[in-house]
């Protein structure tokens, strides 16, 4: 092998690998020399966008075309009749099948053909092959008389077949049969033209059984989903063999046991009930959803790229813990260089170079931001390495209690007046923004409003004259009042006598009376 590269030696070699492939291979599924190869990825939609598609159509189709692929690798596919088709929508009664002469190792999402209930072509898809209307006849009539179906899958492997020719039928031997459930059984002919047919097969099928057994043909799975669908079959397809592992060794039907059902009640995986005791009562998965998922993980460990959408994670996530205070970069910063001594690996000088224009990238968070006050107003801002900090502030610390940094021997009934002082100076609108300049206190620009002076405190009223005279004072004062304001009503009216001579008789009497 180390001289040379000759063909006789590569032949060795790729004989090596084959026979590790099939004898030694860890893979659960069986591995051929056809998938040792390079496999044709199954979600090959990128780019492939029809005006059809319908919501969730692309999921559907790569979900279809993996359980192709799973029958392929399983080795259950035979060339005549073997059909598995998938609803795709309940308004139009679409659905989706395999074209006519296409293998299923060879089987895309794009390139399944979309018919309607009637078998002709609504999307062709990516190929030029037709559909079998022959094949898909029994599938239509099971489509029309159980619109709760979502999936069929049609399987007439060697077991398969031998349990249907007997005239038993499915016996309840193993733990996988009883998981079948209820078996409904058909004589079929091969085709589903006549109205007859399709009414006889409807009373056969029933409003629920999901397994119906065609007479000396193979056996057809329902299920509700994809995931249901290939649930069913593969425990058909184990059953059957079993039963006809059994019958074989055992000489007949006479020297076997049979397993009581009312006794015997096996607990489906994936069930409601079941995925609601184990991963709480919100989480929730179809029948078989957990076995589809890791077939589709071997699948895509294979490099078959199904495309399928994974609800359940293998890992488990662990969720992060909720800190009052985050810890700052420097904390979770770490070297793993040993007492400051850095080893110097000789490198490449272009290699040495690119790592001098990169070494900013990987420096790890060691300064921090300081602000520095001046004496002039502001401040400036420096950046320091976090050792050149006195006070270190990467530890985390958590709030347990609002007065866990009151100082201690701290009075409760100074902090509460204090912090009633504060609130009522917000409340009086008491507070500034800070102290405020005086260089420009003395200018008055002339557009100014007029400043508003504060008023000023009264002044003290006059003490009153007449707080301590007595009754009689009181009326000589009053009469004196009197008398005075009679002489200026006199005066008055000599005034007037002087510059009307009519009056003289009036002013005459005033003179007396003076």
């Amino acid at each position: 092998m180390n001289k040379g590269g000759s063909s006789s030696n590569l032949w060795a070699l790729r004989q090596i690998a084959d026979y590790m492939a099939t004898h030694g291979s860890p893979a659960s599924l069986p591995v051929s020399q056809s998938t040792v190869s390079m496999v044709t990825p199954i979600n090959d939609l990128h780019g492939w966008d029809p005006g059809s598609m319908v919501k969730g159509e692309r999921l559907m189709r790569c979900k279809l075309a993996s359980v192709h692929r799973l029958l392929d690798l399983f080795g259950w596919t035979q060339l005549p009749s073997t059909c598995l088709t998938m609803r795709v929508s309940k308004e139009q009664e679409h659905f989706l099948v395999l074209p006519d002469g296409l293998a299923y190792g060879e089987v895309t999402a794009s390139n399944l053909v979309k018919v309607n209930i009637l078998g002709e072509v609504v999307e062709k898809g990516s190929t030029a092959l037709g559909v079998d209307l022959s094949a898909f006849g029994l599938h239509s009539a099971v489509y029309s008389a159980r619109p709760d179906i979502r999936c069929l899958l049609h399987l007439h492997t060697p077991a398969t077949a031998a349990v249907s020719a007997m005239k038993c039928g499915l016996l309840p031997l193993s733990h996988e049969a009883l998981l079948v459930g209820d078996v409904a059984y058909y004589d079929y002919n091969g085709v589903m033209e006549e109205e007859e047919d399709r009414v006889e097969l409807q009373k056969s099928l029933g409003p629920t059984c999901k397994v119906l057994v065609l007479r000396n043909h193979g056996i057809v799975a329902l299920g509700e989903s994809v995931e249901e669908a290939f649930y069913t079959i593969y425990h058909i397809q184990t059953a059957c063999q079993i039963q006809v592992a059994a019958l074989c060794s055992a000489g007949g039907e006479q020297n076997l046991i049979m397993l009581d059902r009312s006794v015997h009640r096996p607990v489906a995986r994936g069930t409601v009930g079941w995925a609601g005791s184990t991963f709480g009562p919100m989480h929730k998965s179809r029948l078989g959803e957990h076995e589809f998922e890791a077939l589709m993980r071997t699948l895509d460990n294979l490099g078959y790229r199904t495309g399928y959408a994974y609800r359940f994670p293998v890992l488990l996530e662990r969720s992060r813990t909720r800190r009052e205070v985050e810890v700052p970069a420097t904390v979770t910063s770490f070297s793993f260089h040993d007492d400051g001594v850095q080893p110097h690996p000789r490198l490449h000088p272009h290699a040495q170079r690119q790592q001098q224009k990169t070494r900013w990238l990987n420096t790890p968070n060691v300064y921090q931001k300081v602000s520095q006050e001046q004496a002039s107003p502001g401040h400036r801002t420096t950046w320091q390495k976090s050792e050149e900090i006195t006070q270190s502030s990467g530890q985390a610390i958590k709030i347990e209690n609002p007065n866990q940094f009151v100082p201690l021997f701290t009075n409760p009934q100074e902090v509460l007046e204090t912090r009633n002082k504060i609130r009522e100076q917000n409340r009086q609108d008491m507070k500034t923004a800070g102290p405020r300049s005086q260089v420009l206190a003395s200018v008055i620009p002339d557009n100014s409003p007029p400043s508003v002076e504060p008023p000023s405190a009264p002044e003290p009223e006059t003490p009153n004259p007449f707080s301590e005279l007595t009754d009689l004072e009181l009326e000589e004062y009053r009469k004196e009042v009197q008398r005075k304001q009679d002489v200026n009503a006199i005066v008055g009216e000599f005034s007037r006598t002087k510059r009307n001579p009519g009056a003289q008789k009036q002013s005459s009497v005033a003179q007396v009376y003076l």
